[in-house]
Parts: structure tokens; sequence; C-alpha cells
């Protein structure tokens, strides 16, 4: 029985996050964005996922914009360094979410 090939791909995706109780932002922050790299068999599979992840972990997400698979970053002209793919092969492998940053917001 051989094993049956996997549909899932990984999707960049840029989460914008609000305040919440449990967020551990700095006091000041306003709010924040996070890049990472989600895992579904399409995109909105991967946005579920990833949303679902991070109110689990008690952030308040907002927002999301897709940046699509490694192909399509590459079709559109964007640059994949060594670093970053490594994070979306870590996602892919695990079939997980992976944060590659989180930067807070201040008034």
């Amino acid at each position: 029985m051989s094993k049956k090939e996997s549909r899932q791909q990984v999707y960049t995706l840029l989460v914008e996050i609000g305040r919440s109780p449990e967020d551990d932002l700095p006091k000041k922050a306003t709010g924040g964005a996070m890049m990472l790299y989600s895992t579904g068999v399409d995109e909105a599979e991967a946005v579920r996922e990833a949303v679902a992840i991070l109110k689990q972990a008690g952030l308040s997400p907002l927002d999301v914009t897709g940046y699509g698979t490694p192909d399509e970053r590459e079709a559109d002209g964007h640059e994949i360094d060594a670093a970053e793919r490594e994070l979306m092969d870590r996602a892919l492998a695990e079939n997980a979410v992976v944060i590659a940053q989180m930067t807070p917001y201040y008034d």
C-alpha cells in the first residue's frame, strides 16, 4: 500500500491582531501584525486553521491577508530567502501554523 500524496500546501498570511487580555503584546501596544505560514488544501482552509490557533493562544485576529503559496509568491516577484523557506518547510512537514514575525502597533 503506497502512501497517499498530501494535497496540503503552505500559505503565507499576514494577520492583523487587536488587543486581548492574554495577548502578550507590550502594554502600550494598540494591536499588532503577524506574518505566518499555515497549511491547508487551499488558502481558505489555511486561514481558518491559523485563526483558530491564534484564538486558542488568546490572540484577537481582526483581518487576514493571504499572499499565496511559495510558487504563487515567486510568480508575483517575491524573493523567498533560505530562512523563510525553512519556516515554510517546517509548517508543511508538521502540518502546523508557524509564526515568522510579530510586530506590535503603537499610536
